[in-house]
């Protein structure tokens, strides 16, 4: 029963179709000129599949003029933050000049402690 069902409302859907693409009475205006039926229909159908092919091309193409804009734009902001950390580097450091006085001085120990630890190493072997 529910094929049934399935398969007569699949005709009247076909016969609604048909129905709506009859192109017996469609009148085209092309250049001046009329045209009645058949090729009326395909006139329209051709004209709008173009335009919908156009809008199509003209919608990818927007979004890709979008994506590389926006890339460029990410690219640019990533700049911006580095140089933004530059500077902040740059205006910070003059505090930090004690500090680094500290970690120089503890490179300077442990880099001689190193080297007098490889030389015990040696004169042992």
């Amino acid at each position: 029963m529910k094929r049934l069902l399935a398969c007569a409302v699949i005709v009247l859907l076909a016969i609604a179709a048909m129905h709506t693409l009859d192109m017996g009475d469609w009148t085209v205006s092309f250049g001046g000129d009329e045209y009645e039926g058949p090729l009326a229909a395909l006139f329209s159908l051709i004209f709008g599949a173009g335009g919908l092919v156009i809008a199509a091309v003209a919608i990818v193409c927007a979004a890709l003029f979008v994506g590389l804009l926006f890339a460029g734009l990410g690219v640019l902001m990533v700049a911006g933050l580095a140089l933004l950390a530059v500077v902040l580097v740059a205006a910070i450091s003059p505090f930090l000049l004690p500090l680094l006085i500290l970690f120089g001085l503890w490179y300077m120990v442990s880099r001689r402690r190193e080297r007098r630890q490889a030389d015990l190493k040696e004169h042992t072997i």
